[in-house]
This record gives C-alpha cells, sequence and structure tokens, in this order.
C-alpha cells in the first residue's frame, strides 16, 4: 500500500467526517439562536481564519485529529447583557439536547448518504459459494457441502461474501443456533442448514469466523506458476524466479496453489523441498520456511506468490440499485452496522469479544490508505463506517463525550433541575479517564499488529 494513499485518505476522511459532526451542532446551534464563536477543524495553531456576517470565527488549524464548535456561554466566561439570551446555558433543556445530539445525528445522516451512493454506483460481488468443508468441522456437522451457495444468514439475504462475513461478526462470542438457507450446486431450490455455537470464538483476538465454521470460499484455481517474490524472503534467498512453474512439495504433485498455501501454513520453519520447471529443465530446491504470527497463529511462510485467476462470469453478481432503492439500502445499511458496532462494544465489555478487536489511529490510518487505493465504493465504504462509528462512540453516555452531555440533560429534564456541579465534575474525570485509557488500550493494540 503506498503511504501516499494511507496520508490523503486519512487527511480526507477527518477533513470530511470531523465538519460534518461539528456542523450539526453548529446547524441546530444557530437556529436554537445560540451565538457560535468559533468553527474549528483541528486543533492548535490557527492556519486559516476567516469570520461570517453573524461573527463566528472560522478555523483551520494545524492538528487535523477532531475539531469542536465553541458557543457563548456563561459558565465558561462573562456574558454581556445584551448577548446572554443568545447563551448556550440560557436555552431550554429539549434545545441543549437537540444541539448536542446534532452531532452523531450528521454522522449517521453521512453514513446514510455514502451507503446510497454505493449502492446506486453499483458493484460486482463474488457469489458466497463454498469452495471447501474441512472435515469435522461446524459447517460439516450442519451437511454443508462445496459447491452450495449461502443465500441468507439469519434471515438476512446474502449477496456476497461482505454480507456472510457481516453476520457471523454480529454471532462472534455467542451461543444458539446459526441459521443458514443455502441452495445447492445445480439446483435452485433452497434449504435451511443449522449450526449449533457454543461460546463461538469467545474472546479470540482475530477471529476468521469462515475458518472458524470450518469454511473455504471458492475461488478460481491458480495455477503455481511464482508471479510475485519477495526479495527478504526463502524464496528469493534460495534461488526461486519468476516464471518457475511448482510440480511438487515433499515429493508430492501440486495441482493448483491453494493446495501449496494450505500445506505450506502447517509447516512454520520447517526445512521443505521443492521440485520446479524452469524452461525445460527441471530442478530441485531446498529451502526452510520464515514464520509469520505467534502461538498457535504461527504458519509457514514461503515468500512467493502467484498470478490472480480468471474469475467465470457465473460466480459474480451485479448489484445495482435506483434512488429511492438505494436510499433504503443507506437507512438499512447505517441501522445495522450501528446496531453491530453497539453489540460489539456490548460484548467487548462482558469479555465475549477480545479488547484486542479495539482498533486506533494507526489501523484507522492504514484501513483509509488502503479503501482509498482499492477504488472509489471502496472508499466510500470506509467513511460510511468510520462516521458510523464516530456516532455511535460519541453516544455513549460516557462524560466528555456528547453522550455524557446528553445524560446530564436528560437527568435535569427528569428532575427538573441540573445535577449539582460537583457531581457533573466527578463525572468529567471519570469520563476523561475512561476516555484515555481506551484511546492508549486502542494505541497498543495498533502498535502489537505492526
Amino acid at each position: 500500500m503506498s503511504a501516499l494513499y494511507m496520508v490523503v485518505g486519512t487527511l480526507i476522511a477527518l477533513g470530511v467526517l470531523v465538519p460534518i459532526h461539528e456542523f450539526g451542532h453548529f446547524w441546530v446551534a444557530r437556529r436554537c439562536g445560540v451565538k457560535v464563536l468559533r468553527f474549528s477543524v483541528g486543533f492548535g495553531t490557527p492556519l486559516l481564519r476567516w469570520h461570517d456576517r453573524k461573527g463566528t470565527e472560522f478555523v483551520i488549524a494545524a492538528i487535523p485529529l477532531g475539531g469542536y464548535v465553541k458557543m457563548l456561554d456563561e459558565r465558561e466566561a462573562e456574558v454581556p447583557a445584551q448577548l446572554q439570551e443568545q447563551a448556550f446555558n440560557r436555552k431550554s433543556v429539549q434545545q441543549r439536547i437537540a444541539i448536542v445530539a446534532a452531532g452523531p445525528i450528521a454522522n449517521f445522516l453521512l453514513a446514510i448518504i455514502f451507503f446510497a451512493a454505493i449502492a446506486m454506483l453499483g458493484s460486482e460481488v463474488v457469489r458466497p459459494v463454498i469452495g471447501a468443508v474441512a472435515p469435522g468441522s461446524l459447517a460439516a456437522t450442519a451437511n454443508l457441502q462445496a459447491g452450495d451457495e449461502i443465500v441468507a444468514v439469519d434471515g438476512e439475504p446474502t449477496a456476497g461474501w461482505s454480507e456472510v462475513g457481516m453476520q457471523l461478526i454480529n454471532r462472534l462470542g455467542e451461543s444458539g443456533t446459526l441459521d443458514l438457507r443455502v441452495r445447492e450446486q445445480g439446483s435452485e431450490l433452497e434449504s435451511p442448514r443449522q449450526i449449533t455455537l457454543n461460546n463461538w470464538q469467545r474472546g479470540v483476538d482475530e477471529p476468521d469466523p469462515l475458518a472458524a465454521l470450518g469454511i473455504r470460499p471458492w475461488q478460481p484455481a491458480l495455477e503455481p506458476v511464482l508471479a510475485q517474490l519477495d526479495p527478504q524472503g526463502p524464496a528469493a534467498a534460495a534461488g526461486l524466479q519468476l516464471g518457475d512453474r511448482l510440480l511438487s512439495l515433499q515429493g508430492q504433485p501440486l495441482t493448483n496453489w491453494q493446495q501449496l498455501v494450505e500445506q505450506l501454513r502447517g509447516l512454520p520453519g520447517k526445512p521443505i523441498t521443492l521440485q520446479l520447471q524452469r524452461g525445460a529443465e527441471q530442478l530441485e530446491v531446498s529451502l526452510t520456511l520464515a514464520v509469520r504470527g505467534e502461538g498457535e497463529k504461527r504458519t509457514g511462510y514461503l515468500g512467493a506468490g502467484v498470478a490472480g485467476g480468471q474469475w467465470p462470469a457465473d460466480m459474480l453478481r451485479e448489484v445495482r440499485f435506483g434512488p429511492l432503492d438505494a436510499l433504503g439500502q443507506g437507512l438499512a445499511n447505517t441501522w445495522s452496522m450501528s446496531v453491530l458496532t453497539l453489540n460489539s462494544l456490548k460484548k467487548m465489555l462482558f469479555g465475549e469479544l477480545s479488547v484486542k478487536n479495539l482498533s486506533g489511529p494507526i489501523t484507522i490510518a492504514k484501513v483509509a490508505g488502503a479503501s482509498a487505493e482499492s477504488g472509489l465504493s471502496e472508499f466510500l465504504k470506509f467513511l460510511a463506517l468510520f462516521s458510523i462509528s464516530l456516532g455511535v462512540l460519541n453516544l455513549l453516555p460516557i462524560p466528555v463525550l456528547d453522550g455524557g452531555h446528553l445524560l446530564f440533560y436528560l437527568f435535569e429534564w427528569v428532575r427538573g433541575r441540573p445535577l449539582p456541579e460537583r457531581v457533573q465534575g466527578w463525572g468529567m474525570q471519570i469520563g476523561i479517564s475512561l476516555v484515555v485509557g481506551v484511546m492508549l488500550l486502542a494505541l497498543v493494540n495498533d502498535l502489537s499488529r505492526l
């Protein structure tokens, strides 16, 4: 992945999502009669600044990691008598709730727009056809077979593997029945399958739902002809060259690349012997595989790759929607991803999902770059998911976040008067500690992934 894509993708993401969030606060505050003193994108030294006709200062600051809207408020500074009616703290509790909630709501609205745009642009997805089922696996006990197409998971239609993966992620750490509907190879009839889950993948650091079920997606057979070499990998060190055709591993004939990969994964750090065809001659090469991963996730690494295969037309599906249907897709996807985000947070809290799945700024930057490099639809999808994450996280009832302020205002609405300042102060201190702790944990996770 190009570092340029990572930098540009991250800057675009922050340059779009943060201002939209803050604009939500700004727009509703203006309509509630609150005087906005400053609208800042970023923190630190202002790089650009200007004022509008209502006296609001707009700032683009040097550190593009957030932003804020500063409103007139008697709790922060003395307010002239003629401006007191424009102070935030003088507004009704219902208006203050609307102003605070507007930021996250703007994020959800933006996600709807992005998902709708993706639906109208259309995409080509791979049909979720099973390529292989591991013997003795959960999938095998449910009588799933190679060639079956998964058409629904827990009642939700699955046009491609992405939808299958999302539905499976939603069941991580759970017990119960996973309901599948499949279409057998060569048939138009659909039949149900059920898989019994028991604390499925509970606490696993980096869960792979499909592999955990024992399912390997179908993919075109790849010829074992080398098209890529890692200059620092064992293959290059042993003298393998681009264009070499691998014939056998440890004397066992190779018919496709996937077969070789599956065998190498189970041989981390082990010596192997390869037979290969180079031009008109056959050669035998011995080498020792490198190791990738740690503990039970250790796998053998050859440091070579092949060219991608050609997907048959009947294994691909075009997914595209008209404007109205696309809007419905935007609403549905935003809702389902918001629920999935909340559900994942709950599972981390109760130990059903490992907290190592929490990502910080480094991972976000890498994903932003990878999605930007993959094309417009993938980048829009990343922006939509990131916007949903910002909206959901900001609504958590933690003081210092929008959700914490909403919690205080709801108490005020019910009690008829604000909570005591000392209680709010304690809440803010606890909130700051929680937020800083989570940020540090996410950063540690990021560094461990490096």
